[in-house]
C-alpha cells in the first residue's frame, strides 16, 4: 500500500482542478483546441504558481456526458492538453479524470503525459447517475490494463458512494463498507464527496472512512478555505475544483486571488 508521500511527495496535499473547455464534438463545443489548450494552461500555472501540491485535468465541460464510450478524439485532446501543461509546469503531479467512466483513456493519458494519478468514478459496486445506470465496477478490468500497459506507478484515486448519483442499490452498503472494498479491491486511495459538484464535504463520512481504511483519503468537492482544517482533521488530501475559479463557479477559469488565498489557507495549517 503506498502513502501519500509516495504517491505525490508529502503527507498533505492541495489538488486543483483544472476544467478542459468542451472537446470538439460535444454539445458545448465552441473554442479553437488551440484556445482549449492556452485556457487550460493559464489555469495550470496559476495552479503552480501559488503552490499548489499536483494539478488534474477532467473534461466537465463535455456534459452532458457519455458512460464508458469515448472516441478518439477525446483521448487525443485531452493528451495535447497534459502535455503542454506538464511543459508549463514540470514540477507539478500532473492526474487525469476522463467523464464518464473513461478510466482506460485516464490511464492511457496519464502514462502519455508523464502523470502521477487518475481520479476513478465507480470503482467499486454499481451506481445510477445523472448519465444513467453505472452497472459494472471498474476496479477488476481496470487494474488488469494498467499492468497490461505498464502503468503501475499511476495511483487510482477512487471515488466512493460517488457525488451526482443514487445510491439506493447499495443503500445497504455504508461509505466505510465502500471504502472497505475500495481498499480490498487495490485502490490507492479514496475519494469522499458531497451529493454534487461544489457541495461540501460531510466531516462525519470523512471520519467513518478513516476509521475504516488506511488508504490515503481525499476531499473530492465543496471545499473552501475555511473549512479546510476540520477536513484535514481526517483526510489526507483535498481536490478543490469550485472555490478557485472566478465568482467560485466551476465553469469559469481560475481566479489567481481566491487561489492563493485556498493555498495560504492550506500552508497556514502546517
Amino acid at each position: 500500500m503506498r502513502s501519500m508521500t509516495d504517491i505525490l511527495g508529502r503527507p498533505r496535499v492541495l489538488i486543483g482542478m483544472v476544467h478542459v473547455g468542451a472537446i470538439p464534438g460535444t454539445p458545448r463545443a465552441c473554442e479553437s483546441l488551440d484556445q482549449l489548450i492556452s485556457d487550460a494552461v493559464a489555469d495550470a500555472k496559476a495552479l503552480a504558481g501559488v503552490g499548489f501540491d499536483a494539478i488534474i485535468i477532467e473534461n466537465m465541460h463535455d456534459r452532458p456526458y457519455i458512460h464508458g464510450e469515448h472516441g478518439p478524439e477525446t483521448t487525443a485532446i485531452m493528451t495535447r492538453v497534459g502535455l503542454a501543461i506538464r511543459d508549463a509546469a514540470r514540477s507539478t503531479p500532473r492526474g487525469v479524470q476522463v467523464l464518464s467512466g473513461g478510466n482506460r483513456e485516464a490511464l492511457a493519458i496519464a502514462l502519455a503525459i508523464g502523470g502521477t494519478f487518475i481520479r476513478c468514478e465507480n470503482f467499486v459496486f454499481s451506481h445510477v447517475a445523472d448519465e444513467g445506470l453505472l452497472p459494472r465496477a471498474e476496479a477488476g478490468h481496470l487494474l488488469r490494463y494498467r499492468r497490461t500497459i505498464g502503468a503501475d506507478s499511476i495511483a487510482v484515486f477512487a471515488d466512493i458512494k460517488k457525488k451526482h448519483a443514487s445510491h439506493a442499490i447499495t443503500a445497504d452498503i455504508s461509505i466505510a463498507d465502500a471504502a472497505e472494498a475500495a481498499a480490498f479491491f487495490l485502490a490507492d486511495g479514496v475519494i469522499v464527496t458531497g451529493t454534487a459538484t461544489g457541495r461540501p464535504t460531510d466531516p462525519s463520512d470523512l471520519a467513518a472512512v478513516r476509521r475504516a481504511v488506511t488508504l490515503p483519503l481525499l476531499v473530492g468537492s465543496g471545499a473552501t478555505p475555511e473549512q479546510l482544517p476540520a477536513l484535514f482533521a481526517h483526510a489526507d488530501g483535498v481536490i478543490v475544483g469550485s472555490w478557485i475559479k472566478r465568482d467560485g463557479s466551476w465553469e469559469n477559469p481560475v481566479d489567481p486571488a481566491r487561489a492563493a488565498a485556498m493555498a495560504d489557507a492550506f500552508r497556514s495549517m502546517k
